[in-house]
């Protein structure tokens, strides 16, 4: 409410003591950073998390009336990730009237019938809750599966998210009063001190609308990560940006006067909205080129130069049919640059469906891993394109060489070389080693005198030892910097190209959507992506 000055009430306290330290059988790690990694002590610890909502206006986390918690926080870990970001909002930890709100109240208040009986089979034990206690016993189960916690403030008012004019949006709005934001900062830092399932604290989801100005974000920004660190001093603190977590790019000129003892980490989202499909579907290689810019230029860049920092994409995802073409083509342009780049990182999102979300009830979540039963994953191989980017490719103080593994992004698989010196595709975990490419020049097995060499149009890639010809001399022919093409023997470029969806063969095929000049042809057909291929650095 605008102008409204919040106070914690210390009625409250002894409910916070209720949300204390709870020991685990599985203690999961004290994390810092290091230069542009997070750490526990000297050994890194790479984030790949997945998003689970719990800020909606139930304020309960979702699927609770589909399956058991203790289900569900399995599955989590079944399904490849080690954390959760696990959303909150303001009024929860600062209103009495939503923090002392019991489960089987905040149900009734918005009519959810069907919800109430689903959690009274599945979670019996919840419906007595108060809203507090119900979001500290999702934490403590995700910390029983070993699973690390990020707990993100995504809203102030518990609704959905987002938009310019909802008044959630930045410092000022209607319901974002900085002073009460600060105070369920200090609350959620107080209430999980201790806890050893939560390693940081996402200080703000997606500042934007007409408010939003660089003057206001450098002072907030300074005080809320302050007010988490002297609360709980062991939390990583994660600040973003302006522009829906888009731009953190005036960091470049102004850096952030922060002394957090190696607790500060940068956090964006990278999504393909406001981008026409028509575009991704015409000239997908520039527009690849474009938008990978974009994140460089806007956040990546923090992870580079002389005094870097973790970046946490936070957020990013598709509709999991995989029905949208122009999303299959972005987030194949997005799995290219954060597999080279090894950065942390968390899916939207885990839920299936919603209770209530815009006033729909048992709303289906297609950009869910989780099908809108909660049975299953909608589309487990989706989450086996995730291997690449989940493991960890780099580490801060390797005693190994760097090494480049050759990662095939629309697939999510790596080249490996057989025994007949024939290339597939593999999982990455066992992808072949390279050494580094020279544009223009051979691509060579590392320790090894052999190159990967072009066949005739249409014919299998191969290793051979002939690594002067110009069959064995590799250049990038788009401006997405993905095609790998050579010459065969008649001069003409061939490019790396996945056989078919049903092979893991590799060929070498007539380079796709780029003219005889090599550059990218205006408007194509085609989908180059099956020839997409991305050089990976890889020291562990």
């Amino acid at each position: 409410m605008e102008g409204r000055r919040m106070t914690i009430n210390k009625a409250i306290i002894p409910l916070f003591l209720f949300l204390q330290f709870s020991a685990f059988c599985n203690s999961v790690p004290q994390l810092s950073t290091n230069s542009r990694f997070i750490v526990d002590g000297t050994k890194r610890v790479k984030l790949a998390c997945v998003n689970w909502v719990s800020h909606l206006q139930p304020m309960i986390a979702e699927g609770l009336e589909k399956k058991p918690l203790s289900h569900i926080a399995s599955k989590i870990a079944e399904t490849g990730f080690n954390c959760v970001r696990f959303t909150w909002a303001t009024f929860m930890f600062t209103r009495p009237d939503y923090y002392n709100l019991k489960v089987s109240d905040s149900l009734e208040k918005y009519n959810l019938t069907a919800a109430k009986t689903g959690i009274a089979e599945n979670n019996p034990g919840i419906l007595s809750m108060r809203i507090l206690e119900l979001h500290k016993s999702v934490v403590d189960e995700l910390g029983r599966n070993n699973l690390m916690v990020v707990l993100d403030n995504h809203v102030s008012r518990p609704d959905w998210c987002c938009g310019d004019d909802d008044g959630n949006g930045f410092f000022g709005d209607d319901n974002f009063d900085p002073t009460e934001w600060l105070q369920g900062l200090t609350a959620v830092a107080r209430a999980y001190k201790g806890n050893p399932a939560v390693v940081g604290m996402s200080m703000r989801n997606e500042l934007r609308g007409k408010r939003q100005n660089e003057t206001e974000w450098y002072k907030y920004m300074q005080e809320g990560a302050n007010t988490i660190h002297k609360e709980s001093p062991d939390f990583l603190v994660i600040i973003s940006g302006l522009s829906y977590d888009t731009n953190l790019g005036f960091l470049r000129t102004k850096p952030l006067p922060l002394n957090l003892n190696n607790k500060l980490v940068y956090e964006a989202h990278w999504y393909t909205f406001g981008i026409s499909a028509d575009r991704w579907t015409a000239q997908t290689n520039n527009l690849c080129a474009v938008v990978t810019k974009m994140a460089r230029d806007n956040y990546l860049f923090l992870t580079t130069g002389d005094n870097p920092f973790p970046l946490f994409l936070s957020e990013f995802g598709i509709d999991q049919r995989g029905v949208n073409e122009a999303e299959n083509r972005y987030i194949t342009c997005l799995l290219a640059e954060v597999a080279e780049k090894d950065i942390d990182w968390a899916l939207w999102t885990f839920q299936g469906s919603y209770m209530l979300r815009q006033g729909t009830v048992n709303l289906e979540e297609y950009f869910g891993v989780m099908d809108v039963n909660w049975d299953g994953p909608r589309n487990p191989g989706y989450l086996d394109r995730l291997q690449a980017i989940r493991q960890m490719n780099q580490d801060l103080k390797s005693n190994h060489p760097t090494y480049y593994i050759i990662f095939h992004p629309q697939s999510g698989q790596c080249l490996q070389i057989g025994k007949a010196n024939n290339v597939f595709l593999a999982n990455c975990k066992t992808a072949t080693r390279w050494d580094q490419h020279q544009d223009g020049g051979p691509i060579k097995l590392a320790g090894s005198p052999r190159c990967l060499t072009v066949a005739g149009d249409g014919g299998a890639a191969c290793v051979s030892n002939d690594c002067s010809g110009n069959g064995s001399k590799w250049k990038f022919v788009s401006s997405s910097g993905l095609q790998l093409g050579a010459q065969n023997g008649q001069g003409k470029y061939l490019c790396l190209e996945k056989n078919n969806s049903n092979s893991t063969v590799i060929v070498s095929k007539k380079c796709l959507c780029v003219g005889d000049n090599l550059d990218d042809l205006a408007t194509c057909a085609e989908n180059p992506l099956v020839q997409w291929f991305k050089l990976v650095p890889v020291n562990v």
